[in-house]
């Protein structure tokens, strides 16, 4: 749908996730988030399944710049069709997604046996999953088939799109994973050790989409939160029980037999099997980018006599054993008089 402002959101998330890959390419983090963005289904010349720009299919262009190998995983329930297209003939960008397939769900791509063509063939990577998955036979698949794609094709940064559509109770959705179940995906992968970018995308029961990425949010800078939801003018929307982890309650049986799941491992091992090594590239020169020229930019002996602005002030981190007085220190402690 078009709405108001649809230039400046698209310009938003794009140049967010842009800045990002950016970031992680200049060595300025491990992890970079966000969560605006991630939108999968979006295409070269089309928008597509409420996605209008790729953002993700952007920030993987740029990361390439410096990475000889990126792995794109995509837990959405939604197929990956936008990042696939995108990347369905090279080696140098690997793609898996764990989704809904079948039923003329959307998009109807992501059959396993579509693994990739000339130079890309078997490096597109499908994990197609019937209605009903719950956390155990979810992870139990994620887990191999991860484990699998980092053996054989060795990636030096990976971008995870963390599609909360794929909760129970999403109204778009069939899958009945919990906050904490999709949560384990995210932990995986960041325990991987390889540079992150994780996106955002899907999901259609708002609550339940503010409760997974806070979650995940906590995995990824490592900082343990309350499951109690603390007081604040959103507050009634996460009733009756206002907590972080709601009980998952779902009528749908899981429809993933245990060997349905197993021979889907099998197939995709099969086929990692058959990559002859992990692609490397030739040396190139790498363009400058505007983070870049802006990091020289900041280095330089600022004026004593200009006044520092906003944005250079929130971007100067302080550690979070760093104690100080200043215009932003609310609890800072008067000195005692002599």
């Amino acid at each position: 749908p078009v709405f108001d402002g649809l230039f400046d959101f698209c310009s938003m998330y794009t140049g967010a996730s842009l800045e990002g890959a950016m970031r992680l390419n200049n060595q300025c983090c491990d992890i970079a988030i966000n969560w605006s963005g991630g939108l999968h289904h979006a295409k070269k010349f089309e928008a597509s399944g409420f996605c209008y720009v790729n953002d993700i299919v952007i920030a993987i262009l740029e990361l390439l710049k410096f990475h000889p190998r990126v792995l794109y995983v995509d837990i959405d329930i939604h197929h990956g069709d936008g990042v696939q297209e995108a990347f369905y003939l090279t080696d140098r960008v690997m793609t898996v997604s764990f989704h809904k397939y079948g039923n003329y769900f959307f998009p109807g791509t992501g059959d396993m046996y579509e693994i990739g063509a000339e130079s890309g063939r078997y490096y597109s990577v499908n994990v197609p999953l019937k209605e009903g998955i719950d956390d155990h036979s979810y992870f139990q698949t994620f887990k191999p088939v991860i484990q699998a794609v980092m053996e054989f094709y060795q990636p030096t940064c990976i971008v995870l799109q963390c599609g909360s559509d794929s909760l129970a109770g999403d109204r778009l959705g069939c899958f009945a994973l919990s906050t904490k179940g999709h949560g384990e995906c995210v932990k995986f992968v960041k325990e991987l050790n390889v540079p992150l970018l994780v996106l955002g995308g899907g999901g259609y029961t708002v609550r339940n989409v503010s409760r997974c990425w806070t979650y995940e949010t906590s995995l990824l800078v490592e900082e343990n939160i309350s499951s109690e939801i603390p007081y604040n003018e959103y507050f009634e929307y996460f009733a009756p029980d206002f907590t972080l982890h709601p009980d998952v309650n779902t009528k749908q049986d899981n429809a993933n037999s245990k060997q349905y799941l197993e021979t889907i491992v099998k197939h995709v091992t099969e086929n990692l099997k058959c990559l002859q090594h992990s692609p490397s590239v030739q040396m190139q020169d790498v363009p400058e980018d505007f983070l870049r020229l802006k990091m020289e930019e900041e280095e330089k002996e600022p004026d004593p006599d200009k006044r520092m602005t906003q944005e250079e002030i929130d971007i100067k981190v302080e550690p979070p054993n760093e104690f100080y007085d200043g215009e932003k220190d609310q609890d800072a402690e008067m000195p005692p008089e002599t």
